[in-house]
């Protein structure tokens, strides 16, 4: 019994999408999330019209990537990841903020209040360089503590091997130690979403991870960064 990662497929889309959202409910941070960016709630309308828009942006997205975590003996799939690689530098222009164009009013305001300052700190630190941005990696429930998460984050990282692309990723406060055990450090940029944009008692800071790739040469992301972002070789 194990797990293989695969590319996922249109078939793939209501499934993945599954685990997505049963992932993010089963996570406080996550359900919290899930409240914001899609107030109406995960019904069944919703998720035939998130699947179809999905596939639409599937048809036109240029750097963004999901893939799934199979259980080879089921088929069945116990996990997810979305990432956008970018293998190239970006002009302003390609690296602007798309907005939240599926809610409106209130809903909006609230969302853009936790989404825009993320975005703002992936601007800061990143500009247009090169690098991996891991969205999202989601396990359903019921199979957590398999490992599947762990062959999903290990999926990114040999990717990060191939490419030399430092990955980036925005953690959860309840699994960010995952993380680090996988050699993420996180970085000393905070982003603390306020209790009263969540809804909740106390305020929350987010842990931003990085990974480099071997071939930077066992130095730190501030290492590399205090040294000017410099290119090496892979």
């Amino acid at each position: 019994m194990g797990f293989a990662v695969l590319p996922a497929l249109i078939p793939d889309i209501p499934k993945v999408y599954d685990v997505y959202f049963a992932s993010f409910n089963a996570d406080p941070m996550g359900a919290i999330m899930l409240d914001i960016l899609f107030p109406g709630g995960i019904t069944d309308e919703f998720r035939k019209a998130h699947s179809e828009g999905t596939l639409s942006y599937w048809h036109t997205a240029k750097t963004q990537y999901t893939w799934k975590c199979v259980d080879t003996d089921t088929e069945e799939i116990v996990g997810m990841g979305l990432a956008d690689i970018f293998f190239h530098e970006r002009s302003e222009e390609e690296r602007k903020n798309p907005g939240i164009g599926w809610l409106e009013g209130k809903a909006k305001e609230r969302a853009e209040k936790i989404l825009n300052p993320l975005w703002e700190v992936r601007k800061k630190i990143w500009g247009g360089r090169r690098y991996i941005y891991c969205h999202v990696i989601g396990v359903d429930p019921k199979h957590q503590g398999r490992k599947a998460g762990a062959a999903l984050v290990r999926w990114g990282i040999d990717l990060s091997e191939q490419t030399g692309l430092p990955v980036y990723f925005e953690a959860s406060p309840s699994t960010y130690k995952m993380y680090e055990k996988m050699g993420f450090e996180t970085i000393k940029e905070k982003v603390v979403h306020k209790a009263e944009d969540l809804g909740v008692k106390a305020d929350i800071e987010v842990p931003l991870m990085v990974r480099l790739p071997s071939c930077a040469g066992g130095q730190t992301f501030e290492e590399w960064r205090a040294k000017g972002f410099p290119a090496w070789d892979h």
